[in-house]
C-alpha cells in the first residue's frame, strides 16, 4: 500500500468516525476543503461512494460500512503497536481513552488519576464521562469502567473498586408523612423516586435481596429523573424515597438529613471493573495504569 493510499483512508475514517468534515479537520490538523478532496479521491480511486453528506451530519454508506468493518481493527492493531514501542523508552507514554460512568470516575478513576499522573508526565488520559453501555471497541477507546453485571463476556475485565451497595432512603420530613417501609411490599403506599436509565432508557428496578428471596420493585411515583444527584436532591428536599449508592448518601444519614430504610433487604454486590478486549496489545502505559487502578482489598 502506498503511503498516500493509507492517508486517504485515515481521513475517511475521522470523518466517519466524527461524523462531520468541520470536525474531522480539526482533528487532523488539516483544512475542511483538503480533507474533502481526500475522501473524494478515495472514493474516485475505489469507485463507490463512501458517504452520504447532508446538511447536518455526514454518514457511512454500505460500502463505507463495509470498509469501516476492515479498517477499524487493523488501525488498532497498528496503534498498538506503536503504542508498545513505549517499552523501548525509559519513560512510558501515550494517550489512553477511557469510558466511565460519573460515580466510577468520581470515586475510583480520579484518586489514581491524581497518584499517577505526576509520576508519568509522558502519560496522556482521555476520561470520557458517560452512563451508558458505551461499545469500546467501535468508540475506539483503549478501555472503559462499569459494574460487573454488564460487562461482556468476552472481555478482560479487573476489578477496580471494593463491592457496593444499594440503598433506600427519604428525608425526616417525607417520613413525617409517610409511615417508614418494613417490607418490599410496603413500597407500594409510597411515592418511589424513578430513575430513568441513560443506557437503555428504561427505569430502573429497584434489586432487594434478602436471604434466598430476591425482588425487582417497579419504583411508582410522580417523578422520574434521569440524573442520580438530581434524585439525591430531591430525596433530601422530602419528594419521596429513593434507591441509590451507599457511598452517596452516607453523610447525609450520619448528619441527618435522609434516614435510611430496608436496609436488610441490600446485600452488596460486586462492584467496578476495568475491561478491555481480550485482544488489545497493552502498552507499558496501560499496563501502568491497570495496575494503578486494580483493587486489591
Amino acid at each position: 500500500m502506498r503511503r498516500d493510499e493509507l492517508v486517504d483512508l485515515n481521513a475517511f475514517l475521522a470523518v466517519a468516525e466524527e461524523q462531520s468534515f468541520t470536525r474531522a479537520a480539526a482533528r487532523l490538523g488539516t483544512s475542511q476543503s483538503a480533507l474533502s478532496h481526500t475522501v473524494r479521491r478515495l472514493e474516485t480511486r475505489l469507485g463507490v461512494r463512501l458517504l452520504t453528506r447532508t446538511t447536518r451530519r455526514v454518514s457511512a454508506t454500505e460500502a463505507g460500512e463495509r470498509l469501516l468493518q476492515t479498517l477499524v481493527p487493523a488501525l488498532d492493531s497498528i496503534a498498538g503497536e506503536i503504542a508498545s514501542l513505549s517499552e523501548l523508552s525509559e519513560r512510558p507514554s501515550g494517550t489512553i481513552r477511557l469510558t466511565a460512568s460519573e460515580h466510577a470516575a468520581q470515586t475510583l478513576i480520579w484518586p489514581a488519576l491524581k497518584r499517577l499522573l505526576p509520576d508519568y508526565p509522558d502519560i496522556e488520559v482521555e476520561l470520557a464521562i458517560d452512563s451508558g453501555l458505551t461499545d469500546i471497541v467501535a468508540e475506539r477507546f483503549d478501555a472503559g469502567v462499569r459494574l460487573e453485571e454488564t460487562i461482556a463476556r468476552d472481555m478482560i475485565a479487573v476489578p477496580i473498586g471494593p463491592p457496593l451497595r444499594m440503598a433506600v432512603v427519604g428525608a425526616p420530613d417525607y417520613f413525617a408523612r409517610y409511615p417508614c417501609p418494613r417490607s418490599p411490599q410496603d413500597l407500594s403506599a409510597h411515592q418511589c423516586l424513578k430513575l430513568r436509565m441513560s443506557s437503555s432508557g428504561a427505569i430502573y428496578a429497584w434489586e432487594l435481596e434478602k436471604g434466598r428471596r430476591s425482588l425487582r420493585v417497579r419504583p411508582e411515583g410522580p417523578l422520574t429523573i434521569n440524573n442520580a444527584a438530581m434524585l439525591r436532591q430531591a430525596a433530601l428536599d422530602g419528594f419521596g424515597l429513593a434507591c441509590v449508592m451507599e457511598d452517596q448518601i452516607m453523610d447525609h444519614v450520619a448528619a441527618g438529613r435522609l434516614v435510611r430504610v430496608l436496609e436488610d433487604w441490600c446485600p452488596p454486590f460486586p462492584g467496578y471493573h476495568l475491561y478491555y478486549p481480550s485482544r488489545r496489545n497493552a502498552s507499558a502505559a496501560f499496563r501502568i495504569l491497570v495496575e494503578a487502578l486494580r483493587y486489591r482489598g
